[in-house]
């Protein structure tokens, strides 16, 4: 077990944090891996574009299911047990897809339920994983820690695809032999980390402990209005979902400038991420949350308009970059402000709303593109964006007067304090005593 640094150890030297940094990046990459050697092979299988939305829904349906489940579990028990137990299972999954490739056994209903189980060990893994962090690092270093970890989950979405991409040329069992090593060392380097654990209260399941976290999300505006606005603007977004339409009809550029739009945003996220790990929102942190997501409506209106490509590039990387701050500002209100007990089901919550709105972002960009094309499609999430922005901050002024980050509770969200009767009393006492003073005798 790693010893625990002292408080003010920067976040780069901060062992159990660097252990957590890399056991994040071998998970994400073996993700990445496996999306796009599965996307390969279940296409060459069937020529359907069909089943390649099937094995987004295998993924989807199993997190849907188990979301509010899972937050309950990563409050009861041991999170970094429960984040290893997902990551082996992981990697038994893309055992599974190694031997029934090299067997020839693989047909395409085995990938999907492989993708099930893939998708099932996700949603327990991402509630336990966020709720860890908290217990890893000081409060202090949490918003650093917050960044720094998507800064991994950014650089990892970034490589995982093209090693996969590069890697399936040679061998579809290569891809998913290194995808289950990486899972099994994601594992191996969780199971290194000293967590601070609080003993958690044994509740009875019932419908009051499973949506507890969302009772608790409605009672908190700050919360509430991180994730609603993180994920409205995400839901109006939705510009990847159409980058294909852009490179071939738009800009004219081939699979190549495909790739590199898709990875522009990423790319900004990535150094915005960097940049906050070592230069944190101290100050107006709630005003710069709305104008991220202000930038990031602008961002979309400019790609939807742009007919160059560097243009378009350039774009991206600031949609990205944008996307960050809100993700970070958002992710430590919601560590910080939630209670150990709650972080699991809290953060499951935050998850699938989150995390749905990415897809029913592309779903919605998708369909409007249907009827008025794509540049209409992207063009009204970008001005949607701004006009979520502004209603929000109407709608949650004290999301809007957050200022440290590092503070677990903002003034906002604190109950004043009743003056005491008795005080009150002797205050009226002594001012009347003053007066008399002054008036002197009668």
């Amino acid at each position: 077990m790693s010893a625990k640094p002292p408080a003010d150890t920067p976040i780069g030297r901060h062992r159990p944090f660097q252990l957590f940094w890399f056991a994040r990046v071998f998970a994400t990459v073996a993700l990445q891996m496996q999306v796009v050697a599965v996307g390969w092979q279940v296409y060459a299988m069937t020529g359907r574009p069909l089943d390649l939305g099937l094995v987004g829904l295998a993924q989807f349906i199993p997190a849907f299911l188990l979301v509010l489940i899972a937050g309950h579990v990563a409050d009861r028990y041991d999170r970094s047990v429960i984040l290893r137990l997902c990551q082996i299972i992981e990697g038994l999954a893309a055992a599974g897809l190694a031997l029934g490739t090299a067997s020839g056994w693989l047909t395409r209903e085995w990938i999907f339920l492989l993708v099930f189980v893939l998708g099932a060990a996700r949603a327990f893994e991402a509630p336990s994983l966020q709720a860890l962090l908290p217990g890893i690092v000081p409060m202090p270093m949490l918003p650093k820690a917050v960044a720094g970890s998507a800064s991994a989950n950014q650089a990892a979405t970034i490589a995982g695809p093209a090693i996969g991409g590069l890697l399936y040329v040679y061998s579809p069992t290569l891809v998913y032999a290194i995808c289950c090593a990486l899972f099994i060392a994601a594992s191996f380097l969780i199971s290194l980390i000293d967590v601070a654990r609080v003993a958690p209260k044994r509740e009875k399941i019932n419908m009051q402990v499973l949506f507890a976290g969302i009772s608790f999300i409605r009672k908190k505006p700050v919360i509430l209005g991180a994730i609603s606005l993180d994920m409205f603007a995400v839901l109006l977004g939705g510009a990847t979902a159409l980058l294909p339409i852009y490179a071939k009809d738009i800009l004219h550029t081939g699979p190549l400038g495909l790739g590199l739009l898709r990875a522009a945003p990423a790319l900004g996220a990535l150094i915005m991420a960097v940049a906050l790990a070592h230069w944190s929102l101290n100050r107006n942190a709630g005003r710069k949350m709305f104008v991220a997501v202000a930038i990031f409506g602008v961002a979309t209106i400019v790609f939807a308009l742009s007919t160059s490509f560097l243009l378009s590039i350039a774009t991206l990387i600031v949609l990205g970059a944008a996307d960050m701050v809100s993700v970070v500002v958002r992710q430590t209100l919601v560590q910080m402000q939630t209670p150990d007990n709650m972080r699991g089901r809290v953060t499951a919550v935050n998850t699938l709303f989150v995390g749905t709105s990415n897809q029913l972002g592309e779903f919605r960009a998708g369909g409007m593109a249907q009827f008025t094309g794509a540049l209409i499609a992207v063009l009204a999430g970008g001005v949607g964006t701004l006009l979520i922005v502004a209603l929000w901050m109407k709608l949650f002024p004290a999301l809007l007067r957050v200022d440290d980050l590092e503070r677990s509770e903002p003034d906002q969200d604190k109950p004043k304090p009743k003056p005491r009767k008795n005080a009150n009393v002797r205050a009226k006492k002594s001012a009347r005593g003053r007066a008399a003073v002054e008036r002197g005798p009668d």
